[in-house]
């Protein structure tokens, strides 16, 4: 008597399911790998030794010592006593000033040049494709060094220029009015962000409603209340002040508001410049992959260029834009780096300071190469969510 299923073949053993060619892939892996784990083991014991002959100590306990070293313009409050580990969050924060900042000016000015590039206005697509042309060609070291020599000819602050009021940029950097922040504040921009990542996902919530029964909600009130009444309400519980600090010009130098110092200004000036005629051709590359008859479409039914820009092309042309995009942001972040050379104080700067005054090289080489590693591999996993999010949507379309 037969049975209906058919019996599985027999198993091999997982050695024995491999044909002579995948068995010689595997011998030379193996080998490979036993080569490199070998060539790391002799290079740690090597240097282990070296350093253990010559009396320097090894680890991170100088981390917990008193830094000692100035740190004239920083994001955090630092002083001198505090420690080492301490002056290098600061320098940290002092580096995601610049890229997170130089990231958004960038994306907006490149964007815009981009744009610019495919004009019908001949002279504004021209000085576009100057603008692209020129900076994308002159180092970026040449450039920072340009802007912040530029910066140290600007007048003394008795002398400053004043462009709009309140506003100063003299030879001690940009000066502006601010809001002074401090634990009232931050609560409240706290709860309006919080706001803000509820009322969007009310708002897709609502929209998945609308498609399953076809009725429309309006999102509105929701985001009214998260946004602005609910912070408002905090902002009068906690007693925050909106009060508008305005800068005053006292002796030598000035007194309230922000301060941009001219080294950072200066890097940031050259970073986001740089940076975005490289971001400009990426989305000229980008609107011009969306087919012609995308815009003739849009066109027959007489919608404005710029509406068509905003809501048609410009979300086509985000597949082609974000992957290389991303490589724009990671090379922002590196080359944040090259501030030692202007004086501004990030983490490299920092960690140079640190290995001369305690000679750990291979410590504090390891921990700029893992604060980058890991604000790289940041952006990276944020970009490729938010495209794999973008490709997610045009298939349900």
């Amino acid at each position: 008597m037969t049975s209906d299923h058919p019996r599985p073949p027999p198993r091999r053993s997982s050695f024995g399911a491999l044909g002579p060619n995948e068995l010689k892939g595997l011998f030379w892996q193996v080998l490979v790998v036993g080569i490199a784990l070998a060539v790391i083991v002799f290079l740690w014991s090597n240097t282990v030794t070296n350093l253990s002959a010559r009396r320097i100590a090894t680890g991170f306990a100088f981390l917990g010592r008193e830094a000692g070293m100035p740190i004239a313009d920083s994001l955090l409050a630092y002083h001198p006593r505090n420690s080492y580990l301490w002056a290098f969050v600061v320098g940290i924060a002092n580096t995601l000033r610049v890229a997170v900042i130089g990231i958004v000016l960038a994306t907006i000015l490149g964007t815009l040049i981009g744009i610019s590039r495919l004009s019908a206005n001949w002279l504004l697509s021209r000085l576009a494709a100057l603008y692209v042309e020129v900076l994308r060609d002159i180092p970026l070291l040449l450039q920072l060094l340009f802007w912040y020599v530029l910066m140290q000819g600007l007048p003394a602050a008795r002398a400053a220029w004043r462009p709009v009021e309140g506003v100063f940029l003299s030879n001690r950097g940009l000066i502006l009015p601010a809001i002074p922040f401090g634990p009232p504040q931050l609560s409240v921009l706290g709860t309006a962000v919080l706001g803000c990542a509820a009322s969007y996902a009310i708002r897709r919530w609502l929209v998945a409603q609308q498609m399953r029964d076809g009725k429309p909600r309006a999102a509105w009130p929701f985001a009214l209340g998260l946004v602005v009444v609910l912070p408002v309400v905090v902002s009068l519980l906690l007693g925050a002040s909106w009060t508008i600090e305005w800068p005053q010009l006292r002796g030598f130098n000035f007194v309230g508001g922000l301060t941009l110092a001219p080294e950072y200004f200066a890097l940031l000036i050259a970073l986001v410049s740089y940076t975005s005629a490289f971001i400009a051709e990426i989305v000229r590359s980008g609107i011009q992959s969306v087919p012609r008859g995308q815009w003739d479409a849009a066109s027959a039914l007489g919608l404005r260029r710029s509406f068509m820009l905003r809501q048609i092309i410009l979300p086509q042309a985000l597949r082609v834009i974000v992957p290389p995009m991303t490589s724009q942001y990671l090379n922002l972040t590196k080359n944040s780096s090259l501030a030692v050379a202007i004086g501004y104080q990030d983490l490299v700067s920092v960690a140079n300071t640190t290995l001369n005054q305690t000679g750990q090289a291979i410590e504090v080489i390891s921990l700029i190469m893992a604060v980058f590693l890991t604000i790289s591999l940041s952006i990276s996993l944020f970009m490729n969510w938010y495209n794999a999010r973008i490709a997610l949507a045009e298939r349900r379309a």
